[in-house]
């Protein structure tokens, strides 16, 4: 479908009754000398079809004039449609405002919510500590997580900040207009450092939830000209599907496990203007048969299909992506028919610049139990001159405790690698 039909969709307002969830993030890009800004906001749109869509509406504030781009991300056949919404704004001032989506219906779910409401806050005051107007943490989520009624599993939302925030997720709020209504799903738990748990339950809860959370930005320390509650608010939104047992939730065996170069969940990394940045995904499951990768991220990421498990996602950023932050995010289905299994989520940021840093910076840390992934700094360098490629250094199997988990990041012909003289690190990578 052409980007301009998708246009005309979002534009005309949506009449859809399938709806999967949004997430929506922002970028303040540039501020000019009469003191309007202009802002990219990034956002997701899922459907049952690719055909549906709706629009974000301006309900306080001074939301300046919008331009709008849509694009189908991914899509998964017979269930859901992932689209992506450039949204780029000019506001007259750095005054609050906010926006707003609103339809219905959700998908049918067993927890009583029937309209859609996503709201979004954006505050583009200067802030003291950075110099800048404030960013909006960076996260997305596929339209459907899905999980055995038998297994616990938690899913760690990526909750990335760019201005070096702490990042707060809840549920939403029925009294505060942020969702209709908001009426949290009783299967799932959810940590204000942004995972959400699920644990065994019963068949009788078997069935699709909505689940609707807010993830806001603090500041680790006194700022300026900003009020003391969240810099931002935005709404990620998506449908839980708690599935019928399985026989074993070990992963491996019919849940699909992930294996090494797959990236781990919450890493940081790096992709450079018209540089290709490739990410392998592999997984492997005795008693199904891995056949899909899903993922949520960029509407122009390339995905491809290999052989015994593997998949690649590609992604070459443009020139007006420079100083942006994109998450990307996957799950793999197997299938052993007529039942498919999934594997957990995972999620990696990629920070956009134009040109490869001499010394690698640190990764984010993730927002969850497992080991904080990290490139080494002081003697790291890194050099380029072709494309990057990204790997896991050890798998979960390699290293129980998770003590110099790295994440290589390998840069085409004549890479060099110093590997950091404090601690022990183990860096794997391979030239392209």
């Amino acid at each position: 479908m052409s980007a301009s039909l998708l246009l005309l969709l979002l534009l005309g307002g949506s009449q859809a009754s399938h709806y999967y969830g949004t997430v929506m993030t922002f970028t303040p890009k540039e501020t000019r000398d009469d003191g309007s800004i202009r802002v990219v906001f990034h956002y997701k749109l899922n459907f049952r079809s690719c055909t549906d869509s709706d629009s974000w509406d301006c309900v306080s504030g001074d939301c300046g004039t919008e331009s709008v781009v849509v694009n189908i991300v991914d899509k998964e056949d017979g269930r859901w449609c992932q689209l992506e919404g450039l949204m780029t704004r000019q506001v007259s001032t750095d005054a609050p405002f906010q926006l707003r989506l609103d339809g219905g219906d959700w998908i049918s779910v067993k927890n009583g919510v029937s309209n859609w409401r996503a709201v979004t806050k954006v505050d583009l005051r200067v802030r003291s500590d950075t110099g800048r107007p404030n960013r909006s943490p960076q996260t997305t989520i596929l339209p459907a997580l899905q999980v055995p009624s038998n297994c616990q599993r938690d899913f760690s939302l990526l909750a990335f900040d760019p201005d070096g925030d702490e990042v707060v997720c809840r549920y939403g709020d029925t009294a505060a207009g942020e969702c209709n209504p908001c009426s949290p799903p009783s299967v799932l738990t959810i940590s204000p450092r942004c995972t959400l748990s699920f644990h065994p339950t019963s068949s009788s809860n078997e069935g699709s939830y909505a689940v609707q959370v807010e993830m806001e930005d603090f500041s680790n320390q006194s700022v300026s000209r900003v009020p003391s509650d969240a810099f931002s608010k935005i709404p990620i939104r998506f449908a839980l599907m708690v599935d019928p047992a399985v026989p074993s939730c070990t992963e491996g065996l019919y849940l699909p496990k992930f294996l090494p170069p797959t990236p781990v969940n919450g890493a940081q990394v790096f992709a450079y203007i018209n540089h290709t940045l490739e990410i392998t995904v592999k997984a492997e499951a005795a008693n199904s048969q891995v056949s899909e990768l899903l993922f949520s991220g960029p509407h122009n990421v390339v995905h491809q299909t290999g052989s015994g498990g593997q998949f690649n996602l590609s992604w070459t950023p443009s020139e007006d992506q420079d100083g942006e932050n994109h998450p990307i995010c996957f799950a793999v289905q197997a299938a052993n028919e007529p039942t498919k299994y999934y594997s957990e989520l995972r999620c990696v940021i990629v920070s956009v610049s134009s040109e490869p840093p001499t010394t690698v910076l640190p990764a984010t840390t993730p927002q969850t139990t497992t080991p904080v992934p990290f490139i080494p700094v002081n003697e790291t360098e890194v050099y380029s001159n072709r494309s990057e490629v990204l790997e896991e250094s050890t798998g979960p199997d390699e290293d129980s405790s998770g003590v110099g988990k790295v994440v290589g990041i390998v840069f085409g012909v004549g890479a060099v690698i110093a590997i950091a003289a404090v601690g022990i690190w183990a860096v794997r990578g391979s030239l392209l």
